[in-house]
Order: C-alpha cells, then sequence, then structure tokens
C-alpha cells in the first residue's frame, strides 16, 4: 500500500471549558459553559498524522457522521489526490449541502491540506502562493454580556490592556456600544456582531442608532443572513460597512456575495465550508470590492488554517479571538498570541499539532 495513502480518520470531540467573567450566555437558548469543536485526525500508511477541525454542535451526531460515511470513503484513498474532497462531497451532496455532514467534509479538508503541506515540506501558506505578512494583528471578540455597561467597561479594558487594539461586541444596542466607545476612547475599531438581530425593515434604525459610537462594521445585521438582496439595500443605505459569511449555508452563495460587493466584508468559517472554500472565496476578494475576514470562533487545526488564509490574501485583515478564560488553551506555547499579535509558523503544515492531551481526548465530554 503507498505510504500516503489514507488508513484511519478520526473524530475527537473538543469542548473547552470556559469563563468570560459573567454568568455564562446562552447558546441555542441553553447556558453555555464550553466551546465545541471536534478535532479531525487523519493517518497514513507510512504514520504520519495529520490534524483538521469541524463545526460541532452535537458530538455524538458528527462522530456517527465520521464513522459511518468520511472515513469509509477515505480510507484507502490517496490523501495527496486533490479530487478526493470534491468526489466525497458530490457522494455525500443528497445527506444536505449545510450541517454537519458539510461540517465534517471541512474538517477533512483542513486535515488534507495539512497533510499535503507536511509531505511537501513546507508551512501551509505556501501551498496557497507564500505569505504576504509575518505576523497578524489579533482581535478580542468579547461573548455577550447582554448590554450590561460595567461588565463591558470593565472586559474591554482588560483586553486593551493586555495589549489588544480592536474590539468585536455580541451585542444588539447602540447603549452597549456606546459603552464600550467610552473605554475605549476614539479610533479603536469597534465591530458589532448581532447574530442576525433585525428584520430587513427594522436593521437601518437600528443601525443609525450605532453610528455616533462608530462602529468599525455590523455583522450579521438581518435574519435571514443569506438575504443577499437585502443585504445590499441595507449597505448603501445605511453608510457603515457590513459583515457576513458566518452562516453562509453554502460557499458559492458567500463567494457571488463577494464577487457583487453585496457587503464589504465577508466571513468564511473553515470549520463550517473548509480550507479550500475559504481559500477561494479570499482569491475572489483580492480584485473584488469586499475584504476576506474569515470567521475564527474556534481554537484548534481551524484556527491555524485561518491564520494562513490571512498570511497569504492580498488585503490585510485582523484574526478574531473569543475573548475568554479557556480551561485549556491550544496552541498556547506554540503559535501564542502575544499583545495583540500573532505570529505566522513557518514549520511544516499547520505550524504546530494539538496538544497531547488534547489529541487524547482529554476535553472531549
Amino acid at each position: 500500500m503507498p505510504a500516503n495513502t489514507i488508513v484511519s480518520v478520526t473524530c475527537i470531540p473538543m469542548r473547552l471549558p470556559f469563563h468570560h467573567w459573567s454568568p455564562p450566555p446562552l447558546f441555542a437558548g441553553r447556558p453555555r459553559d464550553k466551546l465545541d469543536s471536534a478535532l479531525v485526525r487523519v493517518q497514513t500508511e507510512d504514520g504520519t498524522i495529520a490534524w483538521g477541525e469541524s463545526y460541532c454542535v452535537e458530538a455524538r451526531a458528527l462522530k456517527a457522521i465520521f464513522e459511518t460515511l468520511i472515513e469509509p470513503l477515505a480510507r484507502g484513498k490517496d490523501g495527496a489526490d486533490e479530487t478526493l474532497l470534491p468526489a466525497m462531497q458530490r457522494t455525500l451532496h443528497n445527506l444536505g449541502r449545510s450541517g454537519p455532514v458539510v461540517h465534517a467534509l471541512a474538517g477533512l479538508d483542513i486535515a488534507l491540506w495539512d497533510l499535503r503541506a507536511k509531505r511537501a515540506g513546507v508551512p501551509l501558506y505556501e501551498l496557497l502562493g507564500g505569505k504576504r505578512r509575518d505576523r497578524v494583528r489579533v482581535y478580542a471578540s468579547l461573548l455577550q454580556y447582554y448590554g450590561d455597561a460595567d461588565k463591558l467597561d470593565s472586559v474591554t479594558t482588560q483586553a486593551l490592556n493586555q495589549g489588544y487594539t480592536e474590539i468585536k461586541l455580541h451585542e444588539r444596542t447602540a447603549d452597549a456600544l456606546a459603552a464600550v466607545r467610552r473605554a475605549t476612547g476614539p479610533g479603536v475599531p469597534i465591530m458589532v456582531d448581532t447574530n442576525c438581530a433585525w428584520l430587513p425593515d427594522e436593521a437601518p434604525a437600528a443601525i443609525a442608532a450605532m453610528a455616533p459610537y462608530d462602529p468599525f462594521w455590523i455583522e450579521e445585521p438581518i435574519w435571514t443572513p443569506e438575504d443577499d438582496r437585502a443585504l445590499a439595500r441595507l449597505q448603501a443605505r445605511c453608510g457603515i460597512p457590513l459583515a457576513v459569511g458566518e452562516n453562509a449555508a453554502n460557499a458559492l452563495a458567500l463567494e457571488r456575495m463577494a464577487e457583487d460587493g453585496v457587503v464589504q466584508y465577508v466571513q468564511p468559517s473553515v470549520i463550517k465550508l473548509g480550507l479550500t472554500a475559504a481559500w477561494r472565496i479570499a482569491q475572489r476578494c483580492d480584485d473584488g470590492p469586499a475584504t476576506c475576514a474569515p470567521q475564527v470562533a474556534f481554537f484548534g487545526p481551524g484556527y491555524l488554517a485561518s491564520l494562513h488564509v490571512i498570511a497569504a490574501q492580498r488585503k490585510e485583515v485582523a484574526l478574531e479571538r473569543l475573548y475568554v478564560e479557556l480551561a485549556h488553551v491550544p496552541y498556547g506555547k506554540s503559535v501564542p498570541i502575544e499583545n495583540g499579535w500573532v505570529r505566522i509558523p513557518d514549520t511544516p503544515g499547520l505550524g504546530a499539532d494539538p496538544e497531547a492531551e488534547l489529541a487524547a481526548g482529554h476535553y472531549s465530554d
């Protein structure tokens, strides 16, 4: 059997306990005290191990998908074959064009890029045409504090004191933005992610109320998030950059939004769409009206994959980092964030492998 033949594909749930200096926020209607994704481990015949990461909302379901669908199709195939993933996507397309099956394929895709780069003995960015920068700014992405002005002030001040120079909120009111602007002072970029807070006819007034506090962009402003026509009308009307893409149902829709300049920032998630799709979107943005600013609300190999995309794309953007206190910080020593910056790793593949305790599944429950 050739050395590069895939012999196993394993899904390892990664549930990282966190604290954000406040009672747990709600996620899907439930209190949230862990940040969930899943490591994807690919091993080839000669023992080479590569890593990816999948979005994971239900670990039992995702593990079953890997065991019954993903590994049987990947096992025995050539890990260097760039037609492998497209073939699997076509084989599985009637199981849904978004959701857990697509997320599983996204994690496999990241791992295959890691494998190819390790095989070539180069950092992954070399497979994307080379890096354009040696380090990337990081912005502190605050979880939701439900408009608590005192808490927003203290957490923002804490992030600034740690060297972050850009802030993102997950809030829905002008008062919340005003509290953070008071804490930062003028000139500090503040992004506002509303998580699809408004219907299209509600959004203009809500954004106008935020305008005096100079938001850098308004993210996911409307429900439904894929309503490109409503987004284009809102972008033309509101005068503040809009950002979308975290909830993109498929990569093609986001590519077209980028090409058409529906919004100023598009935000592919590599652990939902895959690195191949995210890089294709970034390339569409290189010469177009939109900028690719990947959504990075995760901490595993998807974090590193996003970092390589940002390093290799033409337009400079900051990397998102959820601003929380983790029980374990993946890559905290190998690819650390220091004073609001992270250096691009230059070792083969993604630049680092998950720590032994993560690889062993110590944070799977």
